[in-house]
């Protein structure tokens, strides 16, 4: 994995046949181990970043945008967890500016639906399902985080960032639905 910077030479190199993977700065650990799971999970969120991105019309640039750049942010978070050094510090780095920037987004994005009184149906237009996707997958990311994070303690403002992370992510899908006309539907629990 790319963790900033630095070129990609092969797509194979066979030295994760026995199960190990290699981290930033060369040690080794089993492919399943907390910090890949984790890092793994951010790749997933950010294929499914692609898939809205792809699915988000023209008339969303506001939306595109932002979508655009959280999937560099997941690049930057990738970066630290695949350098766990403390000596050695990742290059690029989640920061406090990356957590108010969410913070921002979601004041900003949440004010354009207006209220939500309760939970809604992950769906709606293709494009907000495709967000709804991103959201709970950036959910189960962070999850894997505070596991990590349990065995390694990680930089506070990566933690404070995958927190506010699935929040825009939501504000985001309802935003899609309400520019595209397309009604929230609230769940009913007496099916």
């Amino acid at each position: 994995m790319a963790t900033g910077g630095e070129s990609i030479p092969r797509l194979y190199t066979r030295t994760g046949d026995r199960g190990t993977t290699a981290l930033a700065g060369g040690s080794r650990v089993e492919k399943d181990a907390p910090r890949i799971r984790t890092y793994g999970t951010y790749d997933e969120l950010g294929a499914c970043l692609g898939l809205a991105f792809a699915e988000l019309p023209g008339e969303l640039a506001d939306i595109r945008d932002v979508v655009r750049r959280l999937e560099h942010e997941v690049y930057v978070a990738q970066a630290e967890l695949a350098n766990p050094s403390d000596r050695h510090p990742a290059k690029h780095r989640i920061s406090r500016a990356h957590v108010r920037r969410l913070e921002t987004d979601i004041d900003r994005f949440e004010g354009a639906h207006g209220s939500i009184h309760s939970f809604v149906l992950p769906g709606g237009s293709r494009p907000a399902a495709f967000l709804h996707l991103a959201r709970v997958t950036a959910r189960r990311a962070e999850r894997e985080l505070w596991t990590l994070h349990r065995a390694e303690p990680v930089r506070p403002e990566l933690l404070q960032w995958a927190n506010r992370l699935s929040g825009l992510l939501f504000a985001l899908a309802l935003a899609t639905n309400q520019r595209l006309g397309v009604p929230e539907v609230p769940p009913d629990y007496t099916v």
